[in-house]
């Protein structure tokens, strides 16, 4: 399948235009929270949390990244997810009083998009006051009006969000980690072949770290 890039042209008040709506390509650079994708010898720059970058560098081949187009007067940032799912949260971030792209990609890279709605919908505020810069006081605004925007976001789509399971999320976290303490992509796909995702998330590293030993 060819690489391309899915485009529209809508804009709306928070400064999101679906200018681009999705990436097919090869990432041919990373770093902390970016990625370079290169789309038919064009390089894009992605900005993504640390989770969703080591997701995409730990696929063979090509990747599809989901995207939101940021707009200002000063700038125009994408910013990318492994999935529509996830960026349609950091979208309904976004919708919420005092939250940026900054802050709603910080929420979603520390608590992953099934973290964000079930503390919303759980009431669960101490969940949001573990994301940096993020206090009590913010984290019990953040769910409340979460509550409403999810609700709406709800009424009005037929299928609801399609969160990414719990185990799909672990598997992200564990080539987070790897990628962290300095294994390549490499070995980071071979590592995460000899977890199947059912595992709690810690011996889930264990067994990669121990893929990885075996070298």
């Amino acid at each position: 399948m060819s690489s391309h890039v899915i485009s529209t042209s809508r804009c709306d008040r928070l400064g999101g235009c679906l200018v681009i709506g999705s990436l097919r390509g090869h990432v041919i650079h990373q770093g902390t929270s970016e990625i370079v994708i290169d789309v038919q010898g064009v390089g894009y720059r992605v900005v993504a949390s640390p989770s969703t970058v080591a997701t995409l560098v730990a696929e063979q081949g090509e990747v599809v990244v989901s995207i939101h187009t940021h707009v200002r007067e000063d700038a125009f940032v994408l910013y990318g997810f492994s999935n529509s799912s996830e960026r349609e949260v950091f979208e309904i971030l976004l919708g919420t009083h005092g939250v940026g792209p900054s802050l709603a990609l910080s929420i979603l890279g520390t608590m992953g998009a099934a973290g964000v709605v079930t503390g919303v919908r759980t009431g669960d505020s101490s969940a949001f006051e573990a994301v940096s810069g993020v206090g009590k006081k913010t984290a019990a605004r953040l769910v409340l009006e979460l509550q409403d925007s999810l609700a709406a976001h709800a009424a009005g789509d037929d299928h609801g969000l399609s969160l990414p399971s719990p185990e799909s999320e672990d598997r992200a976290d564990v080539s987070a980690a790897l990628a962290e303490l300095g294994y390549s992509n490499d070995e980071i796909r071979r590592a995460m072949a000899a977890v199947d995702g059912s595992e709690p998330i810690e011996q889930a590293l264990r067994l990669a770290l121990r893929e990885l030993s075996r070298a």
